[in-house]
This record gives structure tokens, sequence and C-alpha cells, in this order.
């Protein structure tokens, strides 16, 4: 973003409190989170934390989680809640291997993270000692950095250096340290190796604008696709103005893992099919596409033939380099989405005529008649009528997710939230971390009762923490998207339900309330009890809901 600090390590020297020096690199680290505001610790620690983390000084926040993977979740939601690099403590091997999916996760939604890996004494790392870890490449190419300083008294230079790493980079960036690091002396009174502030300019020049702008011009019919990075408030404006100077119709991507444009917006025209032949009907009446901060496509299961029909061009505005160099479009900027969008309603020429649209709606269930089950569609239409417009809903419902994206508009930046990797896991303690990051907002999860399980120990830490989101699971005791795909194959699958789990007792297990529901005007009780002061919620809640699969 133009102008914008990714990092501030305001007078990064190695001092202790009162400006003394820091007596040993356990606390010149200190002092170094502190100037990066990296105050709260998401952790499940082990042995090789222990000299880090006893007596941790009480301006600095420990977050316990009962598993590495809902450690990252929860810093992955704090992260992009805050729109700041978070930190997470792990364990050596076992804590880093945990954590692996996570951490994809965490680098595939752009979510800054400074991960600090515990590690054997490195007086016996050659002999491989008990809890020696190969860390290096156990998380695979996820993160945007490894180091292992080759000092102890360079740890407090290297978690300066993973900070903007994960700023710039947008994932996580991983730093090993030794246990016996933290009592070594503090390093020499000198800087610390790192930017004290490091600044991005993502304006685009301007006659790159001015290409794009004649690009759009030439254009008979133009269209747009958004996508996670245009969901800011800065994106959402610059995007609605755009739409209307040209009267385009906007589709957000596949998969998204967030919104990118107000749905309830009468230029909404729908999210696109991750399939090919239905992408290429969806944009059939465009002549060229263009994605801001969003992939040109995202799919799912292979299908032949071309992303879009012959003739129909593609561009794509991107702040991420990767996603522009595997793009397939005929022309390309990376800069900040949101500023280039501003410089094209100034070089574009407005279009006359009726917008399209309206693009159709699905209409309302009807409540189910006595003896029927409740259906997706129900809880998503209760909950579309009830959720305050400044909600955030995270999703990890894979079997109804079309149906809630059908039926739930994100209307303001943040409003949705899901796992753009598409691995299992992250919404419980992601919906945790969000919460922290923005108390004063609404939080809601809607997950599948099998997704809840990947991460169900989360609930001990908000109820520990006092979250106050709302967790809505979708209990139809199978895995039903993949039910569905084996019965795409006409051949039987060889798992089977798993009907008799209690959701419900699992979360009041863990000190959080919790409520079973069956009947379509339990429900709506229970959401008119809940929603109108959730912002203000001081405990998590559960609502476990029997649905149809």
């Amino acid at each position: 973003m133009a102008g914008e600090s990714v990092g501030t390590a305001r007078g990064a020297t190695v001092a202790g409190n009162g400006g003394t020096p820091a007596p040993t690199v356990r606390e010149a680290t200190f002092d170094v989170l502190r100037t990066l505001g990296l105050t709260r610790i998401f952790s499940n620690p082990g042995s090789t934390e222990v000299s880090f983390l006893a007596g941790l000084p009480d301006d600095l926040e420990f977050v316990l989680g009962l598993h590495e993977g809902s450690v990252v979740g929860m810093a992955t939601g704090y992260a992009l809640g805050r729109g700041a690099p978070a930190f997470a403590l792990l364990h050596t091997t076992a804590g880093l291997g945990n954590a692996v999916s996570a951490l994809a996760t965490a680098r595939v939604n752009r979510a800054p993270l400074v991960v600090m890996v515990g590690q054997q004494d490195r007086r016996q790392l050659a002999q491989e000692p008990f809890l020696a870890g190969r860390l290096h490449g156990l998380a695979g190419e996820y993160p945007v950095s490894v180091d292992q300083p080759v000092r102890a008294q360079d740890v407090p230079g290297a978690l300066v250096r993973a900070y903007h790493a994960a700023a710039t980079a947008l994932g996580p960036a991983l730093v090993i340290v030794p246990m016996d690091d933290w009592h070594a002396p503090a390093p020499e009174a000198h800087e610390v190796v790192g930017p004290e502030r490091l600044l991005r300019a993502g304006a685009a020049a301007p006659e790159a604008v001015e290409e794009l702008a004649a690009w759009l011009d030439d254009a008979r019919s133009p269209a747009f696709v958004v996508g996670a990075g245009a969901d800011t408030r800065e994106g959402w404006d610059a995007l609605v103005a755009l739409a209307e100077h040209l009267s385009c119709p906007v589709f957000t991507e596949a998969f998204g893992a967030r919104a990118g444009f107000p749905q309830d917006h009468p230029l909404f025209a729908g999210h696109l099919s991750p399939g090919r032949a239905r992408l290429r009907e969806m944009l059939a009446a465009h002549d060229a596409i263009l994605a801001v901060g969003a992939p040109i496509f995202r799919q799912y299961a292979y299908e032949p033939g071309p992303l879009v029909n012959p003739g129909t061009r593609l561009a794509l505005v991107t702040d991420d380099d990767a996603e522009a160099q595997r793009s397939p479009s005929q022309l390309t900027i990376v800069a900040e989405p949101s500023a280039v969008c501003r410089g094209l309603v100034a070089r574009t020429a407005p279009r006359e005529g009726p917008p399209p649209g309206p693009f159709p709606k699905p209409v309302p269930l009807e409540p189910p008649a006595p003896g029927e089950p409740l259906r997706a569609g129900h809880v998503f239409d209760a909950l579309a009528a009830r959720l305050p417009a400044d909600a955030i809903l995270v999703e990890e419902s894979p079997s109804s997710r079309p149906e809630l994206h059908a039926r739930v508009p994100a209307r303001v930046p943040m409003g949705f939230l899901s796992a753009a990797m598409g691995g299992l896991g992250f919404a419980l303690p992601g919906t945790i971390g969000v919460r922290m990051a923005l108390a004063d907002r609404p939080v809601v999860a809607v997950l599948g009762d099998g997704s809840s399980l990947y991460a169900i120990q989360a609930l001990w830490s908000a109820a520990r923490y006092r979250v106050g989101a709302l967790f809505v699971v979708m209990a139809n005791g199978r895995y039903a998207i993949m039910d569905k795909l084996a019965a795409n194959t006409g051949k039987p699958a060889p798992w089977p339900a798993f009907d008799t789990i209690d959701i419900a007792a699992m979360a009041r297990a863990q000190g959080c309330e919790a409520i079973r529901i069956e009947d379509h005007a339990d429900l709506l009780a229970r959401l008119d009890e809940v929603l109108p002061g959730l912002a203000r919620r001081d405990s998590p809640i559960v609502l476990e809901i029997a649905v149809a699969p």
C-alpha cells in the first residue's frame, strides 16, 4: 500500500528497560518484541521453550493453544484481523510438524506471521540428542523465510528481519532458536541488524494505469473478478467507484478467502465457478475480464478446454508477485489494487446505459414441515436476516458453502473469511484470533461438524481467554462433501458416518456454553437471543444445529 509502513522497529537497538543494557539475549529479544508490537504470544510450549517463557514479563501476554494447528490458526486470524504480523511459538519437531498444515493455510491466506521454533541446546546439536529437530525443511516451501541465527546474539536481529519478511511477503517467517541462546550475554551495544522502518510504495506507474485504462476503453462489455487481495476498506471503495463508473458487473473468485466487494451491491454478479465449462458460460457475455486481487482463475477438479471463450481478453491487478507470474493474462500490473482502481476511474471513459442485472437471488426457504429436518438453507436464511452489517463470518463448511455464499452476503471488508488453502482446521481457531484482534465486531463461525473436529480443542482457548464469538456447527453426522464426491463416481465410499459424536458435549467439556438445536423455532429463538449482543459478548457459545445432509 502506498506509503504504508509494513514494519516498524523504532530504535531497534539492544537495551533493557530504562535504557540500561539488556543483560541476556532473552531480555534483548523481549525489547524487540515490544518494539515490533509482538506482545501476544500464541503457543503450545515444550521443554525447549521453558528458558524463554518461564518468568515472562507482565507486559507480554501468553495465549495457550492445546494443539499447534490451533496455535497457528489463532495467530493467523489475529494477524488478518489486525493487518500486521502476529507471533507464534512452536516446540521443535513435534510442534512445527503439527503446525505445517496451518502454516500452509497462513501462506495461501497471506497472513503475516513471525514463528519462533524452539531447538535443542547448541552445545550438543551435533550429537542429535532427544528433541533435536531437523527443522529447516520441515515446513517445506510454505515459510517466506527460515533462519537459525549463527550465534545467540543474532537472535534479536533475526526476529526483526522475520517481521519484515512476513509483512512484506505476507506469510509465515520462521526463526529457529536453540534453548541455550536465551541465557547467552546480550548482543553488543549497537544496532540490531534490520531496518527500523520499512515502507512499501504500492502505487502503479502512471503509464501502466494508462495502458490498462485504454485496454478497458477498448472493451465492448468488460467485467471484474475480485478476491481477497482487494478486501480492504480502500479496496472496496475504489472498486465500487470503478464498477459504477463503468457500469460493470463484479464477480467474486471461486474459493476466495475473503470477499473483495460488497455482495449486496446491485452490480455484484455472484461467485465464479471453479470448473472451466461453467466458468466459460458465466463469462460468455464479456469480452474483457479484469481480475483485481484475485487469481486468473482458481480451479478445482481438472476440466479440459480454455478458461474463457476465444476472443475474451484477460488482465490482472495484484500486489502478489507469485500470483502475477502464474496468471495467464494478456496484461498484468503488480501494484496495490486500490491505487490502480482509483487511477482507472480518472483515466477511463464513463459508460452510459442501464447497468447489468438484476442478478438472481435465492428465494428464502419455507420453514420445515412438522417432522421434517432443518436444512442448511434454513440456517443461512436465519443468519442473513439477523447478522449485524459489520459481522465477520468465518466459514469452513464445504458441503454447504455454495448455499452460504448465495444466501449470506458479505457487506463490509473482512465480512467473510475462509481458508484459501482448502485444508480443514482453520475456521475454529481462526475465529478466536480474529475476535481477539477485532474485539468491537461480532464474529460468527459456520463450520461443518467434520470440520470442527480438526481443531475442536481450540474451544478451550476461546473459553479460557473469554473470546465472545458464536460457533455455528452444521451437524449432519458425516463428511457430506466426501459422500457427494464418492456418489459422483458411482462407487461406494469406504468411510462410515460419525453421527454418534456429540459436538455440544465436547464443547461443554472445555468450558464453553453449547446448545444442540433440532427445531426451526428454537433456531430462530436462539439466534434472536445471541446475535444482537454478540459484539459485546465476552464468552464463546456453540450452537450445534442438526441439519439434513
